[in-house]
This record gives C-alpha cells, sequence and structure tokens, in this order.
C-alpha cells in the first residue's frame, strides 16, 4: 500500500481534435495553483503550440521547465521511445511533482498509454489517477465528433464500396471506451435540445462507470477532475476497443503540415482565410502563431472546422524570431499547394 500512496499520479486527457483540451488544462493550472504540477504535451505537426499555450500561464507552481512537448508524432504509436524519457525526466525534478497532466494529442489512442504504466520501470513510480475524454459539445449536438465533417460523412453513406467505418468516428470512440469522466466543452454554446443530443451521442459508447460533466469556457472544478485514484493500468485490460485486436496502428487517414507565413496586416482577412480553406479543403483543425505587421504582441490562432478565435497571447520576446506559421490537419488526401495559396493569399 505504500508503494501506491508513494507513486506520482497522472491524468490523461484525450479527445479529439479541436474539442477544448489545452483550454481545460489551462484552467486547471490556474485553478491548482500551489500544487507542485508537470504536463507533457503530445503535439500532432511540427510546431509546438499547445505547449506554447499552456506555457504562456505563468504559474509558479508549474514552471516552464515542468512543461515536457513531445512533438515526434501520436504518443500511442511513439510510446515507446518518448514516453518513459520524459516521465523519467518529470520525475528527476526538484521540489518533487506531485501530479502530471497528460495531454495527448487528437489522434491518440488513450489505451497503449496507459498500458505503458504497467512497463516495471514506470509502475513503481507513477499511476494512472484517471482517463479524462473531452468532447465538443457544439459537435456532437449536430451529431459530428467534429465540425465540417459532414460532406465527408455523405459521401461514404452514398458509395457502397466505401468502408461504412469512419476512421476518425474509431478514433473517438476509443477515446470514450477508455475513459473515466467525459468532459463535454462549448456548454456555452448549446441550449437544453443541443445538450441532450451530444450526451446521446457520447452515451452509444460510454463504459457503464464513466459520467458525462458539462464545461463551458472550459472551466471546471478540478476537484472534479484530479485526486480520483483510479489506478486506471490495473483495469485497461477491461476497456475494450476497436484496436484491442491489433499490435499497432497507423494514422495515415491524416494529413498534418506546417504552412509558412509571411506577416500579416489584417487578423480578420486571415481568419476569413482559414475558414474559407477549412470549408472548402475538408480540414479539421489549424492552429498557431501569426506575426502582425506593426504590432509587438504575437497572434494566436485557433481554428476547428470554419470557427476561428484569434487573439494576441504575448509580446515577442527580445530577440525572438517571429515566426508565422500555422499547423493544418485533415483528412488524408489534402491538397498541400492549394491549401498554402489559400492561406497565404
Amino acid at each position: 500500500m505504500m508503494t501506491t500512496l508513494e507513486r506520482v499520479p497522472c491524468t490523461i486527457v484525450t479527445g479529439f481534435l479541436g474539442a477544448g483540451k489545452t483550454t481545460l488544462l489551462r484552467g486547471l493550472l490556474e485553478k491548482l495553483d500551489g500544487k507542485r504540477l508537470a504536463i507533457i504535451v503530445n503535439e500532432f505537426g511540427d510546431v509546438g503550440i499547445d505547449g506554447e499555450i499552456l506555457k504562456g500561464c505563468g504559474i509558479e507552481s508549474c514552471p516552464e521547465e515542468n512543461i515536457v512537448e513531445l512533438a515526434n508524432g501520436c504518443i500511442c504509436c511513439t510510446v515507446a521511445d518518448d514516453f518513459q524519457p520524459a516521465i523519467e525526466q518529470i520525475l528527476s525534478r526538484q521540489p518533487r511533482v506531485e501530479h502530471i497532466l497528460i495531454e495527448t494529442s487528437g489522434l491518440a489512442l488513450p489505451k497503449p498509454l496507459v498500458q505503458a504504466f504497467q512497463w516495471p520501470a514506470i509502475k513503481s513510480r507513477v499511476t494512472v489517477d484517471a482517463v479524462i475524454a473531452v468532447a465538443d459539445g457544439a459537435a456532437l449536438s449536430e451529431g459530428m465528433v467534429s465540425h465540417d465533417m459532414d460532406a465527408l460523412a455523405a459521401q461514404r453513406a452514398n458509395d457502397e464500396a466505401l468502408d461504412h467505418d469512419d476512421p476518425v468516428e474509431e478514433v473517438f470512440e476509443d477515446q470514450i471506451a477508455c475513459a473515466d469522466l467525459i468532459v463535454l466543452t462549448k456548454g456555452d454554446l448549446l441550449d437544453a435540445d443541443g445538450l441532450e443530443r451530444a450526451k446521446a451521442h457520447i452515451a452509444e459508447h460510454l463504459p457503464k462507470a464513466a459520467k458525462i460533466v458539462v464545461a463551458s469556457h472550459g472551466q471546471i472544478d478540478p476537484a472534479v477532475l484530479i485526486g480520483l485514484g483510479l489506478a486506471v493500468e490495473n483495469d485497461i485490460e477491461n476497456r475494450h476497443t476497436h484496436h484491442d485486436d491489433e499490435e499497432d496502428h497507423d494514422h495515415d487517414e491524416f494529413d498534418s503540415f506546417v504552412v509558412e507565413l509571411g506577416a500579416v496586416s489584417d487578423p480578420e482577412a486571415l481568419a476569413q482565410r482559414i475558414a474559407q480553406t477549412a470549408a472548402s479543403e475538408n480540414v479539421l483543425r489549424i492552429k498557431g502563431f501569426v506575426e502582425i505587421s506593426s504590432k509587438p504582441m504575437r497572434l494566436q490562432v485557433q481554428a476547428v472546422g470554419s470557427r476561428v478565435n484569434h487573439y494576441f497571447d504575448r509580446p515577442w520576446a527580445a530577440g525572438e524570431v517571429r515566426r508565422s506559421a500555422l499547423v493544418v490537419i485533415g483528412e488524408k488526401g489534402l491538397n498541400r499547394e492549394k491549401i498554402e495559396q489559400m492561406l497565404a493569399a
């Protein structure tokens, strides 16, 4: 029993692209200020956007050196190479970290990651406090796991030669199947009927023991998510997913690349180009940082489908390269050249 109590608890936050994982984590950091935290951020793409957002929080109990970014691909595919070194790095910190938050990429399957906590070198030192699945309530209320998927769904439904199991849906279902708690985000955008539709979509794949909680603007009481003490690694084989009979998996059904831009003069015009690009090219997610001409502040851009948010997050640091770069993520077969032209127009 003493070994269990001495292990550092880890909360795994999973969820589809744009569901609100980073917003949720940032809110947790602010409300858990005073608890010594560390974060592992798993990027899908070449620019550490989510890590930069979390590093900008300025929370004293979670300094920048306690935020570890894994940018070599989906964590469930690179777990053997990346996860253990990241844990070792965090556990070497002084003062000792009290809780670790792990944000997976939107494409990650949580089960292989949880299984890594059974490795002898890991099991004696850390434990999975809980798996939290973050789901986009606004999209689910419309019957989708992400916005702008209706055209793809219609095409698949009308072509009997195609496999009707949407790989995006499978990723979503596997994330829900492994979860101890589901956070339904963007509750502020839903009326009562929309909320019920979103919950009904999740309930089709919900483990009996898991509950759904609703968050507005990514805010939720940390007591609901942290300190559950479930030791999920001891129960993970009872959580059944689409990939249980596979030795490994890949993400060939997704494309991801970085679009480099010059300085932009009009943020609103850029937001319109991003929305138009997402709508016409079946892009799931665009995120990044942009230099605005004659402005000392860095513009942060977050887009899910054709919904685009942008704001100035911090001043450019002295000597910092003012790079404008957007990570584009979408279904396999994205027209990179066309997307680059549309975003840079």
